[in-house]
């Protein structure tokens, strides 16, 4: 077997996997110059809030980047502000994410993120806080004595708890219901305390909500969008784009965040109805940006340059799918080097560029049904569905079949993600 060939097309796809860019080396060999308007307007809202404690909803398609930007945002704020930038994921079992164990995660991230850096909280208040933590999950009083006299890590402990103990969610959950606001009470406190001792205001950045389904949203922002309002400090939450879509969920998510929402485009490859001509030429700067993230990651030597803008162009235009494209075509070359072990040459080409989209566009195929392709063929048609705010046309937002494109000048609009362009065709309904 052709060991270079194969450690070649490795190192391509451990760089294509699926993970925003949080790590400063990560960021360093793959960050492409993008996103610096919307960092502008996280900036403003963060810089000019009149009380300090405005509530910033940041919304986009999933892998529209949007964790990489705020991972690079925090950094950018660390010496004005006591920043804390956690993903809900690694805190809290996705499926049983409630505004509740939100506000718990926040309150168990700011102590964790204070222990870290050393923030001199007065002795006292920190035994007590300490003392109310280790109560409400359960952990016994010797450890507690253990975390004040031999730095044990109590606040490990505590994220690994609400991670992986369902009882203890649930007992959180039970004690704060009714009294939601001793919860904030005590999380106020918290950033009261740190305030004081690092003399810098606090930036709470939440990543991946925007990654729950679009039920436990609902559940989450409908009833309880008042409460994760109430903490006295700056907080960034990140919501699905098909939440702002919602004609109950918008106006309240304005109201009670003054209308601070900011949104992560998908990098626009064509004006809009263009993609339908013939010949059409995708905009250059769009694809430029796009084939320098593939060329950070994959050699040249391993992919064609026609091959390359062809991937650019089933992406739509959003970051994961171009990654996940590539991705799929570095699997399919690694099996064929291994078939052919004395292989000394393969390029991603057009054969199988193709053989990778068939496999997403089933991937897309299996969950679409009848009223689906109904409106697929509207946004085909019109750039726009019959009913925005129908269930059906949402969970195709968030399943990415369908793409919201935006620019500064223009209303938004919609089209069909590329690759599901290709079953419209097969049902004959383009």
């Amino acid at each position: 077997m052709s060991g270079d060939l194969l450690s070649t097309f490795q190192e391509a796809y451990r760089n294509l996997e699926l993970l925003p860019l949080l790590e400063q080396k990560d960021l360093d060999r793959f960050r492409v110059d993008y996103g610096n308007e919307i960092i502008e307007e996280l900036e403003q809202l963060v810089e000019d809030s009149p009380s300090g404690d405005g509530k910033i909803i940041f919304t986009g398609h999933r892998g529209s980047g949007k964790s990489t930007l705020l991972a690079e945002f925090s950094r950018r704020c660390v010496d004005k502000y006591f920043v804390v930038f956690f993903s809900i994921s690694d805190t809290i079992e996705m499926s049983d994410v409630n505004h509740i164990n939100i506000l718990f995660a926040i309150a168990v991230n700011l102590m964790t993120e204070a222990e870290k850096h050393q923030v001199q909280i007065r002795e006292s208040t920190k035994k007590a806080l300490y003392k109310w933590f280790a109560t409400k999950t359960k952990i016994e009083e010797e450890k507690i004595e253990a975390e004040t006299s031999v730095g044990f890590d109590l606040f490990k402990i505590i994220s690994g708890k609400l991670k992986a103990d369902a009882v203890v969610r649930q007992e959180i959950k039970q004690e704060f219901e009714r009294k939601i606001s001793e919860l904030v009470a005590r999380i106020n406190e918290i950033a009261a305390s740190i305030y004081v001792a690092s003399k810098k205001e606090i930036l709470v950045i939440i990543d991946d909500l925007d990654k729950l389904e679009l039920g436990r949203v609902n559940d989450i922002y409908r009833d309880n969008i008042k409460a994760l309002c109430q903490p006295n400090f700056r907080v960034i939450y990140t919501v699905p784009i098909a939440v702002l879509r919602d004609k109950f969920l918008r106006p309240l998510i304005e109201t009670e965040t003054n209308d601070q929402i900011v949104t992560m485009p998908v990098i626009k490859l064509f004006k809009k109805g263009e993609n339908r001509l013939p010949n059409a030429v995708p905009l250059v700067e769009a694809t430029d940006i796009l084939c320098q993230i593939l060329t950070k990651r994959i050699s040249s030597q391993l992919l064609e340059t026609q091959t390359a803008e062809q991937i650019v162009i089933m992406s739509g235009g959003l970051l994961r799918e171009l990654i996940r494209i590539a991705n799929e075509c570095c699997r399919i070359c690694l099996r064929l080097v291994r078939r052919e072990p004395n292989r000394t040459n393969l390029k991603i080409n057009q054969e199988i560029l193709e053989q990778a989209v068939n496999n997403i566009r089933n991937d897309f195929a299996m969950n679409l049904g009848k009223v689906d392709y109904g409106i697929l063929q509207e946004v085909y048609h019109q750039f726009a569905p019959n009913d925005p705010r129908q269930t059906e046309f949402l969970d195709l937002l968030h399943g990415l079949s369908v793409l919201e494109y935006s620019a500064s000048n223009e209303r938004i609009w919609y089209d069909v993600h590329p690759i599901v362009v290709e079953l419209l065709k097969e049902q004959g309904l383009i």
